[in-house]
């Protein structure tokens, strides 16, 4: 599992958030997400390794194609977690249940 840390740093970038929306569609193989950039391939295949490393998309080689698609369920679960840090109502919710296992 990536850390928050990781994936809002991957999120940082607008050609990365591009290339999840891409693949939030499909997975696709690494040269088609390359031919919708105005980049070279080793910069392409350098967002996709951060992307990667964050825990945000997952790669599958088949013989000489190499196919990425999202990891829907890292980026929904980091989203949710740092919403439950920054939004006040959550903190309370979270003291109230911590209060009541405690009883």
């Amino acid at each position: 599992m990536s850390s928050p840390d990781k994936v809002f740093e991957a999120l940082g970038s607008t050609t990365r958030r591009r290339i999840l929306a891409y693949l939030s569609e499909a997975p696709l193989a690494a040269g088609e997400i390359a031919k919708r950039f105005d980049m070279s391939q080793p910069a392409v295949s350098k967002h996709l390794s951060i992307l990667e490393g964050a825990g945000l998309v997952w790669r599958e080689r088949k013989g000489q194609f190499v196919t990425y698609g999202m990891e829907r369920a890292t980026l929904a679960g980091t989203l949710a977690g740092f919403l439950q840090e920054v939004c006040p109502p959550s903190r309370a919710l979270k003291k109230e249940a911590k209060a009541r296992k405690g009883s």
